[in-house]
């Protein structure tokens, strides 16, 4: 793959938030690089309340480690 994350550095909270969502999306992307068996396995998991929240999860842990990566946009 080519490379694609540059720095965890952000202008404010809601840019970190959208990396976090990519970074969870990457980690998924890199974890199972068929785009065929993403797109058949999607239907599944769509319904999986437990699946759904793990996937929050995810992107919130993400959110923690590029809001830690920018000292919580404070001053």
């Amino acid at each position: 793959m080519e490379p694609w994350l540059s720095s965890l550095q952000t202008a404010t909270a809601q840019e970190g938030f959208e990396l976090a969502l990519k970074l969870s999306r990457m980690g998924v992307k890199y974890t199972q690089p068929s785009a065929e068996a993403r797109d058949r396995l999607r239907p599944q998991y769509a319904e999986d309340a437990g699946a759904l929240i793990a996937s929050s999860q995810v992107v919130a842990i993400n959110f923690q480690t590029v809001a830690a990566a920018n000292n919580y946009w404070r001053g």
